[in-house]
């Protein structure tokens, strides 16, 4: 399921654009990461193609359909897992299905099945409040691709975990996408996890936020920890590193004369 954005704008105060002129075509399978400097519109552009909010201008595809709304060909996990502390682990995975109306013998399946492939099984009886913070976002993820979508959407899902669980869980991501083989964008501010997950990054700017760079990542497969210490992967995170950096800086000078501006 081909996802393409065109000219893609998106304003919450009339005349202010989020983002603006955004282009954009991801492959069905790919896993395209992104980043950028504080306010440059990461978020806003998963909410546009979850169909969570409406483009002020252009349009947002899924294989030539105008996403109008969400839908369960996209799913979505959020840095708080937010899942239902009365309802068991399962019965949280299976909540997208029990909407759907799926048979009780097919969903039982599919959510057993899930919870082997994150690796909580054993946990399938449990209130979330028993589970740790990585344990919870494998259920959030779990949730989100119960309803088998085209397109998963990740907005920093390991941005409140310590640093040996956030490793675990990119590694369990990784895995997921290749087992599932759905396509994946993942928004983060962690230049190192961007260059680790995906296949494409994209650098945002912005005052509005754009697309500044689009860069492929030529990393070996299959993706283990042992990468990261490469001279590839250091050369790639740095050259990322410089380029968020440079909108970064951007961004304080834009909001320094705009400071100038008003008080002049």
């Amino acid at each position: 399921m081909t996802l393409r954005l065109t000219g893609v704008s998106r304003e919450y105060v009339p005349g202010v654009p989020v983002l603006s002129g955004i282009d954009l075509a991801i492959e069905p399978g790919e896993f395209v990461t992104v980043v950028g400097a504080s306010g440059s519109g990461k978020s806003t552009l998963l909410c546009l193609i979850a169909g969570l909010a409406r483009p002020t201008t252009g349009q947002v595809l899924l294989d030539g359909q105008e996403v109008l709304g969400p839908g369960p060909d996209r799913g979505m996990a959020f840095q708080t897992a937010s899942l239902y502390p009365w309802r068991s682990v399962a019965r949280n995975v299976a909540f997208g299905l029990e909407s759907m109306r799926m048979p009780r013998a097919e969903r039982d399946e599919r959510v057993r099945w899930l919870l082997e492939e994150v690796g909580l099984t054993a946990f399938a009886g449990s209130l979330p409040g028993r589970l740790s913070g990585g344990q919870q976002q494998r259920v959030s993820i779990a949730r989100a691709l119960a309803c088998q979508p085209r397109v998963l959407l990740l907005d920093e899902p390991f941005g409140a975990l310590d640093v040996q669980t956030k490793e675990d869980m990119q590694l369990f991501i990784r895995q997921v996408w290749q087992d599932v083989g759905t396509t994946v964008v993942m928004v983060t501010h962690d230049v190192e996890e961007a260059v680790f997950l995906g296949q494409r990054v994209l650098v945002l700017s912005s005052d509005p936020g754009r697309i500044s760079q689009d860069i492929p990542v030529d990393l070996p497969e299959p993706r283990t920890l042992e990468v990261r210490r490469g001279p590839a992967f250091l050369a790639l995170r740095a050259r990322v590193e410089d380029l968020v950096r440079a909108e970064h800086r951007a961004h304080q000078a834009a909001q320094a004369r705009k400071g100038h501006a008003g008080s002049a």
